[in-house]
């Protein structure tokens, strides 16, 4: 793999902070970090992260461990070509039209979705996607997404599941820089 870009992200809503890179290969682009946060409960978390894709930016499979609080984490999720997704390779049903895996604790993946729907200015699409939820448990569902690009460097994006709307700044690589009230890339 070789590293396309880098990045650092600082929490804005919780102490914490999100390092990731983007590599690539001949058949292959992945997303590698790692973050450390607190929680509004306290708990503090430390968890490495990887997903992969193919070269049209569907997500092949990705990994989530390290701990949050007192538990260990330990997640493969994995889908398969026909769209079905596995989580430690139990079969989630209902999720077979999310092509994006969404690790909800960093702002890593929303460059997968990006990179897939290549928007226009203009341009709006939804993407639905299978999210982790740690705090359920470490259980996948889905998050129905809506990215809309109104600027070269800025989408409309909306969340309905959390009430979450706002305008995302994003880099020349395409990492989120400006996550309004949740992260903010370091200089």
């Amino acid at each position: 793999m070789q590293t396309v870009a880098s990045i650092l992200w600082r929490r804005l809503d919780a102490p914490g902070h999100d390092a990731c890179r983007l590599e690539r290969n001949a058949s292959a682009w992945q997303l590698d970090g790692a973050a450390v946060f607190r929680l509004e409960d306290g708990r503090i978390g430390q968890l490495h992260y990887r997903v992969r894709c193919d070269l049209h930016w569907h997500t092949q499979w990705g990994t989530v461990r390290g701990w949050l609080g007192g538990s260990a984490i330990d997640l493969a999720i994995a889908r398969d070509a026909r769209g079905h997704w596995k989580l430690n390779d139990e079969a989630v049903p209902d999720l077979s039209h999310c092509t994006d895996l969404d690790l909800g604790f960093t702002p890593a993946t929303n460059l997968l979705q990006l990179r897939r729907l290549n928007l226009a200015k203009g341009e709006g699409a939804d993407a639905p996607a299978a999210w982790v939820d740690l705090d359920g448990g470490g259980v996948l569902s889905e998050l129905m997404q809506r990215y809309e690009r109104t600027a070269d460097d800025a989408y409309a994006y909306e969340a309905k599941r959390f009430d979450y709307a706002a305008t995302l700044r994003v880099t020349q690589d395409g990492f989120v820089r400006d996550y309004p009230g949740l992260w903010s890339a370091e200089a």
